[in-house]
């Protein structure tokens, strides 16, 4: 199996817009729209961005497909097979949050561990 690691860090909440300027104040990330780019006031999810403008994480609705999401900061770790590791993670004792969201590259799974910890496990995005 390959080593695929952190590829995404998102967080879905009911209320993005002031979670998003919550996270630019303390934090000191830009914003940058995540359907738009740089007009950000007409979406719904954001890109927060680093000093040089790259996305470090998301900030996204909680509604539509995110609406099972839960409210945490949640990482995505890449995987080379999405089906047989959400197997593997049943087998074990974790537990699926939400089905498969997305075919294909980039399509993910919400699990939790047998201690309790919620991640995403991502299809590798880059075949």
């Amino acid at each position: 199996m390959t080593e695929l690691g952190i590829v995404g860090l998102d967080l879905t909440v009911p209320d993005a817009a002031r979670l998003r300027d919550f996270y630019a104040a303390v934090v000191g990330w830009g914003v940058s729209g995540l359907k738009t780019g740089e007009n950000y006031d007409d979406n719904d999810d954001y890109f927060m961005t680093g000093a040089d403008g790259v996305p470090v994480a998301g900030v996204c609705q909680r509604q539509g497909e995110n609406a099972d999401l839960p409210p945490q900061w949640l990482v995505y770790i890449a995987v080379d097979d999405l089906d047989a590791r959400v197997a593997k993670c049943k087998e074990l004792g974790g537990t699926v949050v939400t089905a498969t969201k997305g075919d294909g590259p980039g399509s993910y799974c919400v699990i939790k561990d047998p201690s309790g910890a919620v991640l995403a496990l991502m299809q590798n995005p880059e075949p």
